[in-house]
């Protein structure tokens, strides 16, 4: 499990590195339109809903923390591009916790995050 951890912490740090770089100068949306992607994930609530261990907890906030950075970079990306990048930030998203979670923890984090898509209008 510690060679996962270390693993999923360096690509957390480096597409955090890369997504802080991207799109730091594009102002044209507005706050509503933002905040729908902003995902600012209890990893304390998520832990006790998903019954992580110690271990995974860890992962789990890089791999959150890495999910809102893509998400907010989606955010101000051009409309034409927004979606594709949506689509794949979900996609990192689920084949990083399919790799840290049990089959059980899986389908319930599937189904939280879904819910959350659909409610914010993200999930297309």
């Amino acid at each position: 499990m510690n060679m996962k951890k270390i693993v999923l912490t360096m690509v957390a740090v480096m597409s955090m590195t890369m997504g802080f770089a991207a799109n730091e100068n594009d102002n044209n949306n507005n706050n509503a339109t933002t905040s729908a992607y902003k995902f600012n994930v209890s990893t304390y609530a998520l832990s006790r809903a998903l019954n992580l261990n110690i271990d995974q907890v860890d992962v789990v906030e890089d791999i959150n923390r890495t999910f809102a950075t893509e998400m907010m970079n989606a955010s101000v990306a051009d409309s034409s591009e927004r979606q594709a990048k949506v689509q794949s930030a979900i996609k990192k998203d689920l084949s990083y916790m399919r790799y840290i979670l049990n089959d059980r923890q899986y389908r319930e984090y599937v189904k939280l995050l879904n819910v959350t898509l659909n409610n914010r209008g993200l999930n297309k």
